[in-house]
């Protein structure tokens, strides 16, 4: 277990001093401004279960306060988000575990059909905000199996916000693999 959690903890810097030495902003030679942006990759709705996602907050936050279930992504197939997202996605460094397109590497990929904890919206948005282990606390259990296998760090103090999750997770979205009939979000 420790030696999972040290590969984890080096790739997670590697991917680290990657987006810093070489942002993906740059690469894809994206120069709009940010308010430009943040007005096209507002939410379509104000979200699932009463909850303003209109307001951002901390990811964990918005966990505490949100019941199991009632989270649904704001930004699906939302193209200003996904691109947004994606960037985050490199930003964050997801990619020193779950590779540059989301094919996997020390970690799962997140293109293919199985999801180890489950592939709803509520499920994914816990698993980045509180990491693997706090999921699991949460009384969440594996559902699906992959050869490569690695704790999930939290993520939920290292992303400024809710709707940043969201973001990632709609970029996400665009690297699946599957079946049509298996994209049920």
């Amino acid at each position: 277990m420790n030696r999972v959690l040290i590969q984890a903890v080096a790739a997670l810097a590697i991917g680290a001093c990657v987006a810093y030495v070489q942002p993906i902003a740059a690469a894809d030679g994206d120069a709009a401004p940010k308010e430009a942006a943040a007005d096209a990759a507002k939410p379509a709705d104000a979200g699932a279960g009463g909850a303003d996602l209109t307001t951002p907050m901390p990811p964990l936050e918005r966990v505490a306060k949100s019941p199991k279930g009632s989270l649904k992504n704001p930004y699906t197939d939302n193209e200003q988000a996904i691109a947004e997202g994606k960037k985050l996605f490199f930003n964050k460094s997801c990619n020193g575990c779950h590779g540059g397109t989301g094919g996997g590497g020390m970690c799962p990929p997140l293109s293919n059909v199985i999801w180890v904890y489950g592939d709803d919206d509520d499920t994914l948005f816990r698993l980045i905000s509180l990491g693997s282990d706090d999921l699991q606390k949460d009384g969440y259990t594996r559902k699906g199996t992959e050869n490569v296998v690695g704790p999930m760090p939290p993520f939920g103090n290292l992303i400024n916000t809710d709707q940043d999750v969201w973001k990632i997770i709609a970029w996400i979205r665009t690297t699946f693999n599957g079946p049509a009939d298996r994209r049920h979000w």
